[in-house]
């Protein structure tokens, strides 16, 4: 579809450009002295939150942590009880070496943490593959799901998108730690476009050693987290998205896609799939000049659209 088709079905869009940091964000010493663990069955999920309320789970992408929430944490506690949970494989969580990193398997073991938090439903607010993790949660298990608030990700059958299959090949040969490793070592090398800078619009802005470091330093440690840095790629395969459309098509609860432009992996045509897909849709915000991680560089945005999903 293109995006001539999107706009004349009403589709928004938007331009915006990049929102100030504000002073109550986090910084890393921050995120990481405020950081929790829940026990469970497959390991030590790590996780931090702020705010007070219902709660909202937020979802972060590939190769990243919940640090990227910050921004929108700090603008949405006054609304929420804010909970960024690391992935299995990724950030601080810590599971066993032969744990199940699979979508389906993080999707459970989402739901698994709320059950341990006493959280019998939250608004989940996800980025990238989590957004495919999101949608997993929604179709299993509808109940525990008050709202979606979707950005640009996995969807249906573009779960790989095809141009990431080259990293999951790189994994498969041990090659992706030794990409982590020389980010970690040449914060040039980390801002370009061959680094994870190619998912941000200003990656200079963003990408400090410290950030950096909060990110990537868990995926270049022990043997086993070396693994599973690597591993949470290879498992995106084989895609379980397809098969959970007939549930999201039932799923009643809001949902609301905000989709950056300027990304290479989810074009707006999947954006327009979600919307047609769930029956309570709010539509879609696209944003220009937005690139993949464009949550972590427009928490205004974000807050904002949460705030009008949640009616607060």
């Amino acid at each position: 579809m293109l995006r001539r088709d999107l706009l004349a079905g009403g589709l928004a869009v938007v331009a915006t450009s990049p929102a100030r940091a504000s002073p109550s964000e986090w910084t890393p010493a921050q995120f990481h002295a405020a950081r929790r663990f829940v026990d469970l069955d497959v390991g030590r999920i790590a996780y931090v939150e702020r705010g007070s309320g219902p709660a909202a789970i937020f979802l972060h992408g590939y190769p990243l942590n919940g640090f990227q929430w910050r921004g929108a944490m700090a603008r949405l506690e006054g609304h929420r009880r804010c909970i960024a949970v690391d992935l299995m494989g990724l950030g601080y969580s810590d599971v066993a070496a032969d744990a199940d990193l699979s979508p389906a398997a993080q999707a459970a073991m989402v739901v698994a943490v709320m059950d341990r938090l006493g959280l019998k439903a939250a608004d989940l607010v996800s980025n990238d593959s989590a957004t495919g993790v999101a949608q997993l949660v929604a179709a299993g298990h509808p109940k525990r799901v008050r709202s979606l608030l979707l950005t640009n990700g996995d969807v249906d059958t573009n779960s790989p998108p095809p141009p990431f299959m080259g990293a999951i090949e790189a994994a498969r040969n041990d090659q992706l730690v030794g990409w982590f490793d020389r980010q970690l070592a040449d914060n040039a090398f980390v801002r370009s476009h061959d680094g994870i800078g190619r998912g941000y619009t200003h990656p200079d802005q963003v990408l400090t050693p410290a950030v950096v470091d909060t990110y990537l330093r868990p995926l270049t440690g022990p043997d086993k987290r070396r693994r599973q840095g690597q591993g949470y790629a290879i498992a995106m395969l084989p895609n379980p998205l397809p098969a959970a459309a007939p549930a999201l098509r039932a799923f009643d609860k809001p949902v609301r896609m905000v989709w950056a432009r300027n990304n290479e992996l989810f074009g707006d045509e999947w954006a327009a799939w979600l919307d047609r897909t769930f029956p309570k849709s709010r539509g879609v915000r696209f944003v220009e000049d937005a690139n993949l991680f464009f949550p972590e560089e427009r928490p205004d945005l974000i807050a904002e659209e949460a705030r009008k999903l949640w009616g607060v």
